[in-house]
Formats: C-alpha cells, sequence, structure tokens
C-alpha cells in the first residue's frame, strides 16, 4: 500500500483521506490536534505542518503530499507564506508529489469563463497569497526540485462546506430570508466537495497531470437563486426570499466585523456572472462532475442530518 500524508482535516482533506483509504491505500492525517476520519486505514498524527522537519519526517516514503490546510480567512497573510514554504520543502526532500487543493482567487475579476490559461493576476491581498504559492511551487518544479499539481474549484456545496451556498441553504431550507451582497440571478460555477477529492487524488498519481493546474470538474453554472430554489422544493420549504444588500452596507460592516471586512476583497464572485471551465480536467484525467441535482439532495441531507 502506498502511503499518502494529507495536512488539513476539513472538508477536502477529510474527503480526500475517505477516498484514499476506501480505496486500499494507507494515509496518515497531519493536523495541529491529531483530529481526521476514523478508518483502519487513516493515521491521524498531531504536529505543527509550518515545521518542515517535522513535515518532512512524517512524509519521508509517502508517494504524494496534499495541502488540504484552511488557514482563517483573515489570517492568510501571517499564516500561508511558512505553511507553504514547509509543504514544498517536504516535497523537496521527500520526493512526494506536492498536490495543492487552490481556488480561483488569483485570477481576480474576469470577463467569461475562467481556464487554467487565464492569466493570475489578482490585486487584492488574498489573490496574492495564491499567486505567489502557485508561482513557488511551480518554480520549483520547473527546476528539477520538486513535483507539483494544485487543482482549483469554484464555491464549494457539501457537507461540511462554508461557501456562500453552504451558509445560505440552511437560512432557506428554514424559510427565513436571506440578506447579502449578491447577484442572485447571476450564473455561478459550484463545486462539490467529493469531487474535489477525485481530481486532487487524480492529479497527485498522474505524472501527466504534474507541473500544471487543473480546474475541478464542476456542474453547469446556475445563479444561486436556481440552486437555492432546488433545495427549497426538495423539503417543501416556502419559496426562497433572497434579498440584495447594497455593496455600501457591506463596506460599513467591515469597520466592526472582520469577517466582512474580508468578503470586501472577493465581492465581485457574487455581483456577476463567476463562471469557471473545467473541460481539461475531464478530458485529461477523466473525471465527470457530479450532476448538480445530486450534489444539492447530498447538501440537503446533510444539513437535516
Amino acid at each position: 500500500m502506498a502511503l499518502h500524508v494529507i495536512v488539513g482535516a476539513g472538508p477536502v482533506g477529510t474527503a480526500t483521506a475517505r477516498l484514499l483509504a476506501e480505496r486500499g491505500e494507507r494515509v496518515r492525517i497531519v493536523t495541529r490536534r491529531g483530529t481526521g476520519p476514523e478508518h483502519p486505514s487513516v493515521e491521524r498524527v498531531a504536529a505543527d505542518a509550518a515545521d518542515a522537519d517535522r513535515l518532512a519526517a512524517l512524509t519521508e516514503g509517502a508517494d504524494a503530499l496534499y495541502n488540504c490546510a484552511n488557514p482563517a480567512y483573515h489570517r492568510w497573510p501571517v499564516d500561508w507564506p511558512p505553511l507553504a514554504a514547509a509543504l514544498l520543502t517536504a516535497a523537496e526532500r521527500t520526493g512526494a508529489v506536492l498536490a495543492t487543493v487552490g481556488n480561483l482567487y488569483g485570477y481576480g475579476p474576469v470577463d467569461g469563463p475562467m481556464t487554467e490559461d487565464t492569466p493570475l493576476a489578482a490585486t487584492g491581498t488574498k489573490g496574492r497569497v495564491r499567486i505567489r504559492m502557485w508561482a513557488d511551487a511551480l518554480a520549483a518544479h520547473r527546476a528539477g526540485q520538486a513535483r507539483v499539481t494544485e487543482v482549483r474549484g469554484s464555491d464549494y456545496v457539501g457537507v461540511g462546506g462554508t461557501s456562500l451556498a453552504m451558509l445560505v441553504l440552511p437560512r432557506v431550507l428554514a424559510g427565513q430570508r436571506v440578506f447579502l451582497p449578491v447577484d442572485w440571478a447571476a450564473p455561478h460555477t459550484w463545486t462539490y466537495i467529493p469531487d474535489v477529492a477525485r481530481t486532487l487524488v487524480a492529479a497527485a498519481t498522474d505524472e501527466r497531470a504534474w507541473g500544471r493546474a487543473w480546474h475541478v470538474p464542476s456542474a453547469p453554472a446556475v445563479p444561486m437563486r436556481d440552486l437555492a430554489a432546488r433545495a427549497a422544493a426538495l423539503v417543501g420549504a416556502p419559496a426562497p426570499k433572497l434579498t440584495r444588500m447594497p455593496y455600501p452596507v457591506l463596506w460599513l460592516g467591515g469597520l466592526a466585523n472582520p469577517m466582512a471586512r474580508e468578503l470586501r476583497e472577493t465581492a465581485y464572485q457574487f455581483d456577476r456572472p463567476f463562471l469557471m471551465d473545467s473541460t481539461a480536467a475531464t478530458a485529461t484525467l477523466g473525471i465527470e462532475p457530479t450532476p448538480l441535482d445530486q450534489v444539492v439532495k447530498e447538501a440537503v441531507a446533510g444539513l437535516q442530518g
């Protein structure tokens, strides 16, 4: 059995660990508190992944090292650089493929669907953090010092996710009004968490995927309004009551609320169409996106369970 080391036990890290364990692989999941899914093939280790020496020791002999970490949103500029550096160092020392879970922040606002060839032109703080992480990893790959890949998804839908959809759906199911700075009618790509795990493992274990980024295969874009309506219909809840918050209200809220302040940078993702093209991963890695109706059904079941 090959050894796979996963850093982070959030929704994607947990889904990845379970996927690999169910395939009969040996999994070591590293978190600060030693958390993670319970499975005979999953070893849970408490360690600081930003400690490059410790992480390299834990990665020794592994086929792949998965970066599924998720620092606090407002601490990205502080927490990501040392953590990303330690992950890359561990990959360089051990020869394990570094497979990173990325996102679309690096592209910044764009017109039209994003592909893996869309320039990484973000000017916001969090976007620049993600650009730097990928640039460092890619430079090491091109220099022959490491083997790396990255998979990027849009907003997650699935149990444990904290995206807009997973914040809105519980209120919709409860028949409550939702008041957010969102164009509820704008088409938006939604990415299913288990599809992230499938793409991550495929990219880590297929040498054709190394040295470039991939978009997680995701269902055709639909507006948040439609996603909410599908969820409400499944449980017989009232039609969603969705109200758009004016941007100045969000800006003012950021004066007192750190999360609202962080959302200013990414508000563009929800005030216009936000479209991700994932055909490359489907064509090369053979991964088809989970149908959106199934995604919504499982998300609703998770919220109710």
